[in-house]
């Protein structure tokens, strides 16, 4: 045993341990580096879900293209020299400053303290100790000043970004555009909420951790200068510079990879959103075991990019750490002793030995610090590439919100429409004419958004008074007739002319029942003070439910401001005939009624059809119920091959459904 000992006294000394720690660190670095690079690449082969499709020119790095992004988002979340975010941000910087100089007076202050106790003078310890005592509250007041002023800005700035960027997204049908004409974001729901948290509070937590070093280090200069001379603290500046350059190029991965972070984040949430919304007809298939192997697939990828990212971060941290932390140290140790062991120096010559141990004590200190102050600003480059990753992600959907609010939108086309000599069509070539009373179609393709034609050529008016039934097999473009109709698909060609969107209301099979009252599922989507200028009393919607039979629901939960889970409180048949009311309620000139009444007994529906014509309400109507086809005038049959026929109900029409 006493032989192992020596053996283990020798072979490991100091100087050896540290080369050891060294190759060690070295290897670790460059295998972790290596498995990244692998791990990515191999993360590219598999095609991360649809990362690369919606990644396609996204660029993200800190230089030009990146400040030009922040400038406008600044813009937006500081909109007013004079404005409360302005404040804050005063409020902050005044916080960091003043910070700033509570440590300098606490580092002489200490020094004061420990001089008294070497000293053995006990008036002077207990004067110091006593300053000390008196500024405590105020040094506490500005650190939670600082603190205050941070957590305010994050949610200003939040706020602010959320409710312009709402606002884009439910102007017009921008909000159904996104997700069914425009394929370059695939989660907006992500980018909205947590991808615009995580940049505001990353750019505020930016400013903070650049303005305090900053300042620390011009103070800090200015109090070094007049102490060791100007030369220590531009070697450090010099010093600053250099690492500064040399990190920022090596982290430049980190802003490719926050992005693709939060695309894929995104996509795992989609899924299971996508599991919950579909949970009935995914257990009637008995689907866990597919959902089961998709959700996971998602899943693994999502850990596979977080893996590589996090073994990046590992070896990104060893270089920060000893490039940014440890070395800057033994460059202020270098500076702060060059005027002390010179012996040329003539500043020291006739000072005690109890004068240089303060004079060292104080200088080493604020250089300390301000190499300190120097490495976190350096490493403040990290926060700003990865800002530059939550930056690129929040200007894209302001883009892509600029072009859908312009009419502009971005698909992959799987045809263009076009055969032979035939020209090719453009999406918003068509032209639509408001009018009343009046539907008419000229000369119009039915084609949907990726470039599929449905019908090369539709022309058909209907006019008010005119029902019309819409029947054909699935898929020939019934649907795709009133997108079109309700201006939710553009127009590749011909014209449109029909009333405003306002006097156009939809009702499908499964009518969407919105989060509120009892009221606002028949009012939808008018609000409580809508329904009042309209003139509309509670007296005349109790009027509209006994008119589909449904006053039993007044009855049920009592009145009209009754709260509930609507969409799973009414049964299919109560929320069809809640969405009739709700049409009685409107009285459009035009109503589309997209099997709404499959849920719904013959009797009630063959009220409700003669109601509507009494108020003057003309339906266009897809159903393959026989029994409605008395209550229309005319039929529109398409084929599924790309005909169709527009012709008037009598007696010689045979009649087809069920």
């Amino acid at each position: 045993m006493v032989a192992w000992s020596q053996l283990a006294t020798s072979a490991f000394t100091p100087s050896r341990m540290a080369l050891l720690s060294c190759s060690v660190a070295g290897v670790a670095t460059l295998w972790v580096g290596a498995r990244a690079l692998s791990s990515g690449r191999r993360s590219r082969e598999l095609g991360i879900a649809q990362a690369a499709q919606g990644s396609r020119g996204e660029r993200a790095a800190v230089d030009g293209v990146f400040f030009r992004r922040i400038l406008r988002i600044l813009k937006i979340i500081v909109p007013r020299w004079f404005c409360a975010e302005s404040g804050y941000l005063g409020l902050v910087a005044a916080a960091l400053i003043a910070r700033t100089y509570c440590d300098v007076w606490m580092i002489s202050n200490g020094t004061a303290i420990e001089a008294s106790i070497i000293g053995r003078n006990m008036d002077l310890f207990k004067r110091n100790l006593f300053s000390f005592i008196t500024a405590m509250p105020m040094i506490a007041i500005v650190n939670t000043s600082l603190k205050f002023g941070l957590n305010e800005l994050k949610l200003r700035f939040r706020s602010r970004l959320t409710k312009s960027l709402y606002t884009q997204y439910l102007q017009g049908f921008t909000y159904y555009q996104m997700s069914n004409l425009d394929n370059r974001i695939a989660n907006a729901d992500q980018l909205l909420t947590q991808d615009v948290q995580k940049f505001c509070e990353s750019i505020a937590e930016l400013y903070s951790n650049v303005i305090k070093p900053f300042l620390d280090i011009v103070i800090y200069f200015h109090k070094l200068t007049g102490s060791i001379g100007m030369q220590g603290p531009l070697i450090m500046l010099g010093y600053l510079a250099m690492s500064g350059t040399l990190l920022t190029r090596l982290r430049r991965p980190v802003a490719r990879m926050t992005v693709g972070e939060q695309r894929l984040e995104g996509e795992f949430r989609f899924v299971n959103s996508r599991l919950i919304t579909n949970s009935e007809e995914i257990a009637f298939y008995q689907g866990n075991r597919r959902e089961s192997i998709t959700v996971h697939k998602v899943f693994d990828n999502l850990v596979e990019h977080l893996r590589s990212f996090i073994q990046f971060r590992f070896s990104m941290g060893f270089l920060d750490s000893v490039i940014a932390k440890y070395v800057a140290t033994v460059v202020g140790y270098l500076v702060v002793s060059r005027p002390f062991l010179d012996v040329t120096d003539t500043r020291h010559q006739h000072s005690s030995h109890s004068d240089i141990m303060k004079d060292y004590y104080k200088s080493g200190r604020m250089l300390v610090k301000m190499a300190e102050a120097i490495g976190r600003l350096v490493l403040a480059g990290r926060e700003m590439t990865k800002l530059a990753g939550f930056t690129a992600r929040v200007t894209q959907l302001m883009e892509v919100l600029d072009d859908l609010n312009r009419g502009a939108y971005q698909r992959t086309m799987i045809s263009n429409g076009s055969a032979d000599d035939t020209p090719p069509l453009v999406p918003g070539s068509g032209e639509i004419i408001e009018r009343d009373h009046i539907i008419r179609f000229e000369n119009v393709p039915l084609v949907t958004p990726n470039g599929d034609v449905l019908v090369r050529d539709m022309t058909f008016e209907v006019q008010a008074g005119m029902n019309l039934l819409v029947c054909g097999p699935n898929g020939c473009g019934k649907s795709s007739l009133f997108r079109v109709v309700g201006e939710l698909w553009p127009l590749f060609g011909g014209r449109v002319t029909k009333p405003n969107k306002g006097n156009l209301f939809y009702i499908p099979q499964r009518p969407y029942m919105t989060i509120g009252t009892l009221r606002d599922q028949i009012i939808y989507p008018d609000s409580l003070e809508d329904m009042q200028r309209r003139g509309v009393t509670d007296q005349q919607l109790v009027g509209y439910l006994e008119q589909v039979q449904l006053t039993n629901l007044l009855d049920r939960d009592g009145h009209w401001d009754a709260i509930q889970d609507w969409m799973d409180v009414l049964s299919g048949g109560e929320k069809q005939r809640v969405a009739m009311a709700r049409l009685f309620y409107h009285r459009p000139q035009f109503a589309i009624l997209d099997e709404c009444t499959s849920a719904v007994s013959v009797d009630v529906e063959g009220f409700m059809y003669n109601h509507c014509r009494e108020v003057g309400i003309t339906l266009f109507t897809v159903s393959h119920r026989k029994t409605l086809w008395r209550y229309h005038e005319y039929v529109l049959q398409f084929d599924g091959r790309g005909a169709y026929e527009f012709r008037q109900i009598d007696n010689t029409t045979e009649e087809f459904g069920s």
